[in-house]
């Protein structure tokens, strides 16, 4: 298992051992063994000899993060799949019958004509100029690409390949293959939120009057919970991973408390959040921006049905993953009156940063 020093892989590589699996985590910092029957070793997949770090293996379960929310460029996106190509290859060349991959619930994309929720049947579409969904659409490509054998990535789950569980680990299609594509929702850990939820979070402050924002947020418990039963399972296809139903935005607020908040008509929010981003005010790219707007949130039921049941609610795991501080301690009214302070500042502090870039532009022309 490739990022087991994470949150959530020290809990998997737990759990997997639990079932009886022999457990070897790889990562590229070190960690703690978190069970009996683990075995950590410190790897660089970009440099690393993987055939030799894969050999003996019959299930890989890909962990490792690579694009995160917050990059950009496609120098980044392209380096990252090269790490992934590589860990495919070596499944390839020894003989992994089983791959479980973490993708994302953004590979569906946010989209006015998606419906709510959305099931694993729905297409992936990412929002394209968000580059952490559109690499976890590529790899997703590349993931089916292995599995097929035969490079039919583009014809997706297909009647060749039907999803459904496989105890008897013959493959979907008598390849011997198998592959699981996890599509989580934002994962929060303990007092932790993670870059994801932090960029979400950060996006959703610029509120536009296009829509109101659904939130689904996961336990990192939950997810490690998912991928151990997706092995037991050797379930092949894709899989959402979210606690049932989801929360609106008003809770949202409710439950992170007070914080700057501006709602802008919609063609001014992206161009705030645009500028927010250029002079590093806000951790969220612009690419981001539809999905604080549009639908994007997901049924379980698929999951269900193996076996898996969250521990967490939605609000469970977003109190879980906001780290308390002064201001949580305060009264309502109190956190209500700074929360409206803070926006105007926020607001004038913008008008001012536009007028200052509006007479350098003059001054230029």
């Amino acid at each position: 298992m490739t990022g087991s020093a994470g949150a959530v892989g020290r809990r998997t590589c737990a759990r997997l051992a639990e079932l009886g699996h022999e457990v070897v985590g790889l990562d590229r910092r070190p960690g703690v063994v978190p069970a009996p029957g683990v075995v950590l070793r410190v790897v660089d997949l970009a440099v690393a000899d993987l055939r030799a770090e894969l050999e003996g293996a019959d299930v890989v379960v890909h962990l490792a993060a690579g694009v995160t929310a917050g990059d950009v460029g496609a120098d980044t996106g392209h380096d990252r799949l090269a790490v992934v190509e590589r860990l495919l290859s070596a499944a390839d060349a020894v003989g992994v019958g089983h791959l479980v991959i973490r993708s994302s619930a953004m590979v569906y994309g946010a989209w006015p004509d998606n419906p709510v929720p959305l099931t694993e049947d729905a297409p992936v579409r990412p929002c394209p100029d968000f580059l952490f969904a559109v690499h976890r659409a590529r790899m997703e490509e590349m993931a089916a690409s292995w599995a097929d054998g035969a490079g039919r990535s583009d014809q997706g789950w297909s009647a060749e390949s039907p999803a459904g569980a496989d105890p008897a680990g013959t493959g979907p299609s008598g390849g011997g293959r198998v592959l699981t594509v996890l599509r989580p929702a934002v994962t929060v850990a303990e007092e932790r939120p993670g870059g994801l939820a932090s960029v979400v979070g950060a996006a959703a402050s610029v509120r536009s009057d296009e829509g109101e924002p659904l939130g689904q947020f996961l336990h990192s418990d939950d997810l490690a919970d998912a991928v151990a039963c997706a092995v037991q399972a050797r379930y092949h296809g894709p899989l959402n991973l979210a606690p049932d139903g989801w929360i609106g935005v008003d809770v949202m607020a409710e439950l992170g408390g007070p914080g700057p908040r501006l709602r802008l008509p919609g063609r001014l929010a992206p161009v705030v959040g645009r500028l927010l981003w250029s002079t590093g005010l806000s951790p969220a790219p612009p690419g981001v921006y539809p999905y604080s707007v549009h639908p994007w949130v997901v049924a379980n039921d698929r999951l269900r049905d193996l076996g898996w049941e969250p521990t967490h609610t939605n609000e469970e795991a977003y109190v879980a993953g906001h780290e308390p501080g002064v201001l949580d301690t305060m009264d309502a009214r109190t956190r209500q009156q700074l929360s409206l302070a803070a926006s105007g500042l926020v607001l004038v502090g913008l008008v001012w940063l536009v007028v200052r870039l509006v007479r350098r532009s003059t001054r230029r022309g």
